[in-house]
């Protein structure tokens, strides 16, 4: 086998890890909500070789709101404490996206329509544009719609004020 190719059996194993992580981090989550008293129904999936775990409810999800904060800076926490306790479980990192309220998922169609404007813009222009500065996943979301546009973009400067500039071919 060359290197980089992945087997049948490492896929299924790829997977079976994944969906692993989707179960410890439901599970602390679960526990989160019991504490906080909140209601909420958890949804897991692997998406792009991630789990993707989902706190969603019925109610419209305006108690949820509180587990997402301003901009979603509580919904960052909360993913990178889940990543923790994935990794304790595990031993090994994780890449588990937490999506609250369908916070993640209108955030990233926003990105995606902003990168494209930008991508648009430079191409009548010619001119790089510069975006505010962004979190990683705003910023892959972001370089995604403008590779799919045809342009390249980069990241520059030094988190929290890391920012994405879109470039003409």
């Amino acid at each position: 086998m060359t290197e980089g190719t992945i087997s049948a059996a490492e896929g299924g194993d790829t997977l079976t890890r994944l969906e692993q992580e989707g179960e410890i981090a439901a599970d602390y989550l679960e526990g989160l909500l019991d504490i906080a008293d909140l209601d909420g129904d958890i949804d897991m999936d692997v998406e792009a070789d991630r789990a993707a775990v989902s706190i969603i409810s019925d109610s419209g999800g305006r108690d949820l709101q509180k587990l997402v904060g301003r901009d979603g800076e509580v919904l960052e926490a909360l993913q990178e404490l889940t990543r923790l306790a994935v990794h304790r479980e595990t031993g090994d990192r994780s890449r588990l996206m937490l999506d609250i309220a369908g916070f993640r998922a209108r955030k990233r169609t926003e990105l995606a329509e902003l990168g494209a404007k930008a991508a648009d813009e430079v191409k009548s222009t010619g001119e790089p544009v510069k975006l505010n500065p962004m979190t990683p996943f705003e910023r892959k979301v972001v370089h995604d719609a403008v590779a799919a546009a045809g342009l390249r973009s980069e990241s520059e400067g030094e988190e929290p004020q890391r920012f994405v500039v879109v470039l003409p071919v």
